[in-house]
């Protein structure tokens, strides 16, 4: 493995939904996730996050999981609901309490909190009142931002406000596979503007509260032209513009690309000032490549999303794709220039069928190959100039999937979800090495 500068941030990452359970412990509201989940046929196995690795009662143990990893960071999310039962109002001090607890065992441990302020559970009286569609909760955002910083802004080492606007609109509000579960196509633009003004309207309520850096984390995916017809092309163009330029470039000073459902009459005065609010780090969840074609007739979208031939696959059938994640920091360093702030790689992982043999190990080299290959890529894109400062992969525990539920596995750490046992698999160990070379 090439070595990384000194200083070179190495973590894992989780949310709060996944991982936490507890979803009425100490005054916690509901959140759309635990509305949708409990909705028949909306989840893979119909199983909910009700318990999912019942990390509020055990964050002790996860926190020392941590620290036998030897990771420098960890990446986890604050349950809007928990801290905000309504999404307006005071504090529930309660559920800080628990940040409190996690923040501070956390410290003692060595290991700095990276704290992510929304990923995707967002308190269900908001929803109720029109979700992201409404410019209002961009301002609600704000002062549940305020409330989290005025709480742990003294202990927490790297603030992210939102995890992958573009996934939250687009399979939350657009395609209706994730919560809310709204099926609005390109209608569902608002929801981008809005989280976009919720970023940097909470951006300053931070820095008021807090010198620690800000961040967002973005989900990327560089597109490959699958066809060699100026259809294609532009179909390509449409869906990078839409998944990749979208979320960045209004945040970089640049204003919204021409992307497919722009409503610029969402966008009122002053808005793309505060889109741009200065910020310290961006995240890049990265995953895999997209291979895009021109539409079939009468598709309802002006591009196909078709499989990317060539790679091994995950359990998760997205392919295995290290030279994407080069290729994507090599693009968001030639497009932005001066303008980009250092990158940090927020998410990076791979799921598998992993399971204790007979003695009780897990043995997962699939994952090994994942994480050597991408972290080799990262590497690879910082010898060209790319200026890259950490690496966190998704994730630490085997966790509640989404729509999936339980059944794909992204952990460095085996959950037996009915006993809640903890078994750190083959990959734990290679990164626990990894970060002490």
């Amino acid at each position: 493995m090439p070595e990384f500068p000194a200083g070179f941030r190495w973590g894992v990452s989780t949310s709060a939904y996944q991982i936490e359970g507890a979803t009425t412990a100490d005054g916690r509201g509901p959140s759309i996730w635990d509305t949708f989940a409990h909705e028949p046929g909306r989840v893979a196995d119909a199983s909910t996050g009700d318990r999912a690795c019942d990390h509020f009662h055990r964050y002790a143990e996860d926190t020392a999981l941590l620290a036998g990893l030897g990771v420098s960071a960890y990446r986890f999310s604050l349950a809007w609901p928990r801290i905000q039962p309504d999404g307006t109002g005071p504090a529930n001090a309660a559920g800080l309490d628990f940040y409190d607890r996690l923040v501070d065992g956390l410290l003692a441990a060595g290991v700095d909190p990276v704290a992510t302020l929304f990923h995707w559970d967002l308190p269900q009286p908001l929803e109720d009142a029109g979700g992201w569609l409404n410019r209002d909760t961009a301002a609600r955002f704000a002062e549940y931002a305020d409330l989290a910083a005025a709480r742990l802004g003294d202990r927490v080492k790297l603030w992210i406000t939102l995890n992958e606007p573009f996934i939250h609109m687009s399979m939350g509000y657009g395609m209706g596979v994730h919560a809310p579960g709204r099926m609005l196509l390109f209608d569902a633009f608002p929801v981008a503007h809005h989280q976009l003004l919720g970023h940097g309207l909470a951006v300053s309520a931070l820095r008021a509260r807090t010198t620690s850096p800000v961040a967002i984390a973005n989900n990327y995916s560089p597109v490959r032209v699958a066809g060699d017809t100026d259809a294609d092309r532009a179909a390509a163009a449409a869906y990078d513009a839409l998944h990749n330029l979208l979320f960045t470039d209004p945040l970089l000073g640049r204003g919204y690309p021409d992307a497919p459902g722009l409503d610029p009459a969402v966008i009122r005065d002053g808005d793309l000032d505060v889109l741009a609010a200065p910020i310290d780090v961006l995240g890049v969840n990265y995953y895999n490549p997209t291979a895009i074609r021109a539409p079939e007739a009468g598709s309802p979208l002006p591009f196909d999303i078709v499989p990317l031939e060539g790679y091994p696959r995950t359990a998760f059938d997205w392919p295995v794709a290290p030279d994407g994640l080069r290729d994507l920091l090599l693009q968001l360093h030639r497009r932005y220039g001066d303008a980009l702030p250092p990158i940090q790689i927020t998410e990076s992982g791979c799921a598998y069928d992993d399971a204790p043999d007979a003695d009780g190990r897990v043995h997962d080299p699939e994952r090994i190959a994942y994480l050597d290959g991408h972290v080799r890529a990262v590497r690879g894109a910082m010898a060209e100039g790319v200026p890259v400062t950490g690496y966190f992969v998704w994730s630490l525990l085997d966790n509640w999937e989404w729509a999936e539920g339980f059944t794909k596995r992204f952990g460095l750490v085996h959950v037996d979800f009915d006993t809640q046992r903890r078994t750190p698999k083959s990959s734990y160990a290679w990164f626990r090495d990894l970060v002490r070379r």
